[in-house]
């Protein structure tokens, strides 16, 4: 039965997605002439993500912490990464931010063509010029006032732990001067990993975002940075999980706790 299931979903994925990509093409070219940063294609491409985890009554989703991504500022949004299906949950935050992605991702069918219809930024792992190219796109889309979205591991996590962090979105924190905001998932893995041949239809998501991490406070050192922001999610991932922590500790680190209630979808 999981196996039927997930074929259905496979099929109404990409034929409503045939149909969307449609409707958030004529979107853009209807907005185009006063909406330069694309945030109505963004804002449609967020509902459209968004509701295929709406379809299934038994995916509980939670977010918390939602209120620390102040919709009239920008930032670096960092989240940890376990499954494809942590895109349709970031989609779920319904704030404006431009993608960074592997380049492969332009070849998937109508997602592809509404990647580039948003605008979102593409990369060539383990190509230097590539990544040059992405990071001055990033700076100038945070120049401009959007915020740009990556996941710091570079790819899914196999066995669910955190992995090391690049150093990309710490960089582009520091030398923007922009607040970056650490969004911590559990669930997804358990949903649908990495090498997963089906979907398991019920499962139990929880999304929480982590209050803005000032750079200053990192004597422009993106590696404090970043060792920094990975223990504060790593911490954070054992507790949703029920474990305990390790890894080394920062005195430096602020007290941060989530605040809001949460909003189950």
């Amino acid at each position: 039965m999981q196996s039927i299931l997930t074929w259905l979903f496979a099929i109404y994925f990409f034929a409503s997605s045939a149909v969307l990509v449609c409707v958030n093409a004529f979107i853009c070219l209807l907005v185009a002439p006063f909406d330069p940063f694309r945030r109505a294609v963004h804002t449609f491409s967020c509902y459209w993500g968004y509701h295929y985890l709406q379809i299934d009554p038994f995916w509980r989703l939670t977010y918390n912490g939602l209120e620390q991504i102040d919709r009239h500022k920008k930032y670096v949004l960092i989240a940890n990464h376990q499954s494809v299906a942590d895109i349709l949950v970031l989609y779920g935050l319904h704030r404006y931010y431009k993608w960074v992605s592997k380049a492969e991702i332009i070849k998937v069918p109508f997602i592809g063509c509404n990647m580039l219809l948003n605008q979102y930024i593409f990369l060539k792992r383990g190509n230097i010029k590539s990544i040059k190219e992405m990071m001055q796109i990033c700076r100038d889309w945070l120049n401009k006032g959007a915020s740009v979205m990556l996941f710091p591991e570079g790819t899914r996590s196999e066995n669910g732990q955190l992995q090391s962090f690049r150093d990309g979105a710490f960089k582009l924190s520091i030398d923007c001067n922009v607040e970056l905001i650490p969004i911590v998932i559990n669930g997804t893995r358990e949903m649908f990993g990495k090498g997963a041949k089906q979907i398991n239809f019920k499962q139990n998501i929880d999304i929480n975002v982590l209050p803005p991490v000032n750079p200053a406070q990192f004597d422009r050192s993106s590696g404090r940075m970043r060792a920094f922001v990975h223990e504060l999610m790593a911490e954070e991932l054992a507790r949703m999980r029920g474990e305990s922590a390790s890894g080394p500790k920062f005195d430096q680190r602020p007290v941060a706790t989530i605040s809001g209630a949460s909003t189950p979808i």
